[in-house]
């Protein structure tokens, strides 16, 4: 490695749940998380979001803070009462 280079280092296969409603965003997010090896679900509202984070299939979740139907800090409320699941707001 040279000094400079950036390595993001990623397990084998980490199952990432995106709760974000800007459709835009979340194909940019897509296919930057995918080129880096991650394997990404997109859910637009807080409400499938939720549920989809609930399931126990994801290894993290990032989590947009304005959603419709659940805003963000309430779909994170509900989860911590039921999941450990790693999230990033954003």
């Amino acid at each position: 490695v040279h000094a400079g280079q950036n390595i993001m280092v990623v397990p084998s296969f980490m199952h990432v749940l995106l709760i974000d409603d800007d459709v835009e965003l979340t194909t940019l997010m897509r296919e930057f998380l995918e080129e880096q090896g991650f394997a990404l679900t997109v859910t637009h509202d807080g409400t499938t979001g939720l549920a989809k984070a609930l399931s126990g299939e994801f290894d993290m979740v990032l989590l947009d803070g304005m959603l419709p139907q659940l805003d963000g800090i309430e779909v994170l409320r509900q989860l911590r009462r039921r999941s450990a699941v790693p999230v990033i707001m954003l």
